[in-house]
Parts: C-alpha cells; sequence; structure tokens
C-alpha cells in the first residue's frame, strides 16, 4: 500500500549571508544550483565560507526551518526570535520538516532531498546574545541536498516529490 502525503506548504521568508558571523539578508527569490547551494550564500560548494565550512557537507546545500518552530520556541521559552535569527536559508510554513528526511520533495520549481535534520550549535548564542540553543533541540531544521535547481521565492509552494 503507497502512502500518498498530504501536506500543502509555502516559503514564508528567505535568507542568505556571504560569510560566517554577517547577519542574513532577507531575499524576495534566491537561485538554487544542483549540487552545489544556493548563489551568493556562505555554504555554496566551492566558495565556503561558513562556520562550519571547514567540514563541507554535499547534504547542507540549503537549510530548512519552520515558522511554527518559532512560535513554539517563543510559547515555551518565552524567547522572540525572527525569521533572520534561525540562521537557515529558507524559513516554510505547513511543512513537517522532521518528517522529510531521506526524501525528496518540491520547493517552488526546484527539487530538494533532505539529508538530516540540523542540528543546533552554541555559535548561534554567540551570534544572537540569546539562549536559544536548547529551544532548537528537536526543531532546528532540516538540511537538504539540491537535486533541479532554479529559482524560488517567497509564497513559492513546497510539496511532496
Amino acid at each position: 500500500m503507497t502512502v500518498t502525503p498530504t501536506w500543502l506548504g509555502v516559503i514564508a521568508h528567505l535568507h542568505i549571508a556571504a560569510r560566517a558571523f554577517l547577519p542574513m539578508r532577507s531575499m524576495e527569490a534566491i537561485e538554487l544550483v544542483a549540487g552545489k547551494g544556493i548563489v551568493g550564500d556562505r555554504y555554496m560548494l566551492g566558495i565556503e565560507q561558513g562556520f562550519y565550512s571547514e567540514k563541507p557537507e554535499p547534504g547542507r546545500q540549503i537549510t530548512l526551518f519552520e515558522e511554527e518552530a518559532l512560535d513554539c520556541i517563543r510559547r515555551d521559552y518565552g524567547i522572540e526570535m525572527t525569521p533572520e535569527e534561525h540562521r537557515r536559508n529558507v524559513t516554510t510554513r505547513g511543512v513537517p520538516l522532521n518528517h522529510l528526511v531521506g526524501r525528496q520533495f518540491r520547493l517552488g520549481e526546484c527539487l530538494l532531498e533532505a539529508t538530516r535534520l540540523s542540528v543546533p550549535c552554541r555559535h548561534i548564542e554567540a551570534i544572537l546574545e540569546k539562549p536559544v540553543f536548547a529551544p532548537m533541540i528537536h526543531r532546528s531544521g532540516l538540511n537538504c541536498r539540491i537535486l533541479r535547481g532554479g529559482t524560488v521565492r517567497v509564497g513559492d509552494p513546497i510539496r511532496p516529490a
């Protein structure tokens, strides 16, 4: 019996940063390059300038974070976090990210494969000067490979492949 996922999400926010420690820049659209990453982002393979660039990882070409997790962190811990503060590239709405590991899905016109759950690090606390490490455990987003690139925009759909 084949089970067809019934969720449909949307891109709520897009962000990139050219180098580690720089603030994330809000974007209306970003260009994804298959097998490489996001044009202009610190983790694009071949030009890595991120905090973890000494540990290149093909499965970290783009990162996603649930907008709903921001609500949970506010509710459960009283910590306000904005979409650029979680330091992931795509903020989603209506997407069960933790359930997508090992699966392919569409981000706008692009095709991604979820490689692993993202894990928080103490580095984010140093940048934000907020105690977000513990609140982000198990809700820190999703790392993905880009299988088919293209342009994605705020408001584009996110759906099963």
